[in-house]
């Protein structure tokens, strides 16, 4: 489970000092936006309040809290599920970026009341209008590692 803690904690660590640098010192949640290589790479500030691409959005703080204990919820079947079915140090990284990336997002809920997104990104003559986070970013490659790796040898005990 060493595994799963140290990439949990480097997925988290990442993300917030990532919202810490282009949000707040470069002050995009001010400016609003900041072209670095257009179009393939923009920050753009934008708030979620809901799940991935704003699904669930609502202004209200039960939803808010019923988002932040879901993801809590989820994180810990996440640790459960590895714990039982094996997968070796993959499968525990895996869950870790997974679980990293969802505890940034509740952090950003409980402090701000919403997710920092801020990465935009697009190619190709086709605009992406959406924002995201490294969190997200984490949360998809450990939900994509766990697909792959989960369940595959017998527990590793760590």
């Amino acid at each position: 489970m060493r595994a799963l803690i140290l990439s949990a904690v480097a997925a988290c660590a990442l993300d917030q000092l990532s919202k810490l640098i282009v949000v707040h010192w470069m002050n995009l949640k001010e400016i609003r936006a900041i072209d670095v290589l257009p179009p393939i790479l923009n920050f753009r500030m934008g708030w979620n309040q809901g799940v991935n691409f704003g699904l669930f959005g609502s202004d209200s703080d039960l939803m808010r809290w019923v988002l932040i204990a879901l993801a809590l919820g989820i994180c810990v079947a996440v640790v459960i599920w590895v714990r039982r079915e094996g997968g070796g140090r993959a499968a525990e990284i895996s869950a870790g970026l997974l679980v990293g990336g969802a505890i940034a997002n509740v952090i950003d809920r409980v402090i701000y009341g919403a997710v920092a997104d801020f990465l935009n990104m697009s190619c190709c003559g086709i605009r992406n209008p959406f924002t995201f986070n490294l969190a997200d970013v984490t949360i998809f490659a450990g939900a994509l590692g766990l697909v792959i790796f989960a369940g595959k040898s017998e527990k590793n005990p760590s």
